[in-house]
């Protein structure tokens, strides 16, 4: 496994942190946010949708819709954005379809993942988002399956 770690200063500096997290995300497409509520995960998402080409005005928490779906102006590519905190157990995201989103080859952008754990893919990569309480800047670890 390997980990990388990015340190958001301030909410200026969230654009360039998920350019440099884009550049480390390679060929994995499962992407699990793990935080705290309040720590930043749909910000970050956000703002990854963003540096990733999907107008700012329609990226949104889906903690109503569960799922969120996005294309990227640039590329073309899917990208869907999960907020599973609204899911009892993981019989309901498999009853919305998730492991055939988590197996189609678009980006995946999953907040509160621990409600599903099971349901994820193997290659799945980690991000843990945390405050620094001593200067409210947001700390991003990224945990790749394999390197």
């Amino acid at each position: 496994m390997k980990t990388l770690q990015f340190n958001i200063p301030s909410i200026e500096a969230i654009d360039d942190v998920a350019y440099k997290f884009m550049t480390e995300m390679g060929d994995y497409t499962v992407f699990a946010f793990y935080g705290e509520m309040g720590a930043g995960k749909t910000t970050f998402i956000n703002a990854l949708c963003r540096v990733l080409g999907v107008d700012s005005d329609i990226t949104s928490s889906p903690s109503f819709a569960i799922i969120n779906e996005y294309r990227s102006d640039t590329t073309a590519e899917l990208i869907y954005h999960f907020d599973c905190y609204r899911l009892e157990n993981e019989a309901e995201a498999q009853d919305i379809g998730a492991e055939d989103y988590f197996d189609c080859g678009a980006l995946c952008f999953i907040e509160w993942p621990e409600r599903i754990e099971g349901l994820l893919p193997d290659d799945t990569v980690k991000v843990e988002i945390t405050v620094d309480p001593s200067n409210d800047s947001r700390i991003v670890k990224m945990t790749l399956p394999q390197g």
